[in-house]
C-alpha cells in the first residue's frame, strides 16, 4: 500500500515537473519570438494580387523591419492616406475570421500582420526621377530605361497603361506593383494630398521571403541588375 502510494506521489511530480518544464520552454519561446516581432522580423499577408506573380494571392512573407531600402525592393508600407478608400480596402486587410492556428502563430510572431498595410516594389527613392514611358514602352529612372523581368502584363503592353513623369521628393518612394494592370500604386493616387508618393517613415520594412505555403518558399529578389546605373544620371 505505501509502496503504490509512494509511487504515485513520484508519479505526480514527475508529471508537474513535466509541465512546469512545458511552460517555461512555451514562456521562453513567446518571449524570443516576441523580441524578433517587435525588434527585428514580422510577418504578413497577401489579400490582394496586386504583386503577381511574385507575389500570390493568400501568401505570407517575413518582412525585415531593420533593412536599408534600394530600387527594386518589396515593402510593406502603411496607408499613406486614402489609398485604402473608395473599396481599394482588399489591398491591405487581414482575414475576417482567423483560424486558431493563424491566432498561436500571431501570438509568436509568425502570423499575418494586422492592419491598413499594403505591399509593392520600391521604383524611386528620394530624388529620384521616374517617367513612363519611352518609345519602347519602358519606365526610365534618372534617365535609364529598364527592362522589368518581373512584370506581369501582356506581350507588347508598356511598362505602364498610365503615363506619368515625377521627381520623388525628400523622404518619399514612388512605389508600384508588379500586376502593373492591376496593381492601385503611386500612379493612381497622385490625386491625394501624398501626390502618389509613401513618405520613409510610412514603411515598416523590406519582405525578404515568401514563408508560407511551403511550396512557395523563396527569397525576395531586389533585382539590383534591373536598377544598375540608375544613379549615374540623377537629376
Amino acid at each position: 500500500m505505501g509502496e503504490h502510494t509512494a509511487t504515485s506521489e513520484r508519479g505526480m511530480t514527475n508529471g508537474w515537473r513535466l509541465l512546469r518544464d512545458l511552460a517555461v520552454i512555451l514562456l521562453v519561446a513567446l518571449l524570443v519570438s516576441f523580441l524578433v516581432k517587435t525588434f527585428l522580423i514580422r510577418s504578413f499577408y497577401i489579400p490582394s494580387g496586386s504583386m503577381k506573380n511574385t507575389l500570390q494571392i493568400d501568401d505570407r512573407v517575413i518582412v525585415n523591419e531593420r533593412a536599408t531600402l534600394h530600387r527594386g525592393d518589396v515593402v510593406v508600407f502603411r496607408d499613406p492616406g486614402g489609398w485604402l478608400d473608395a473599396g481599394a480596402s482588399v489591398e491591405g486587410t487581414t482575414p475576417a475570421s482567423p483560424s486558431a492556428l493563424s491566432t498561436v502563430l500571431s501570438a509568436v510572431g509568425l502570423g499575418a500582420g494586422q492592419g491598413d498595410y499594403l505591399i509593392k516594389r520600391v521604383i524611386g527613392l528620394p530624388g529620384d526621377h521616374v517617367q513612363c514611358c519611352n518609345a519602347l514602352g519602358q519606365m526610365e529612372v534618372n534617365g535609364v530605361p529598364i527592362a522589368e523581368p518581373y512584370l506581369r502584363k501582356e506581350d507588347g503592353q508598356a511598362a505602364s497603361g498610365i503615363p506619368f513623369d515625377v521627381t520623388v521628393p525628400a523622404g518619399e518612394l514612388w512605389v508600384m506593383g508588379d500586376n502593373r494592370y492591376e496593381s492601385a500604386d503611386s500612379r493612381l493616387h497622385q490625386g491625394l494630398p501624398s501626390k502618389g508618393f509613401v513618405p520613409e517613415s510610412d514603411v515598416v520594412g523590406r519582405a525578404i521571403v515568401v514563408s508560407w505555403p511551403l511550396q512557395r518558399w523563396a527569397w525576395l529578389d531586389d533585382y539590383p541588375s534591373v536598377f544598375a546605373g540608375t544613379d549615374r544620371k540623377r537629376q
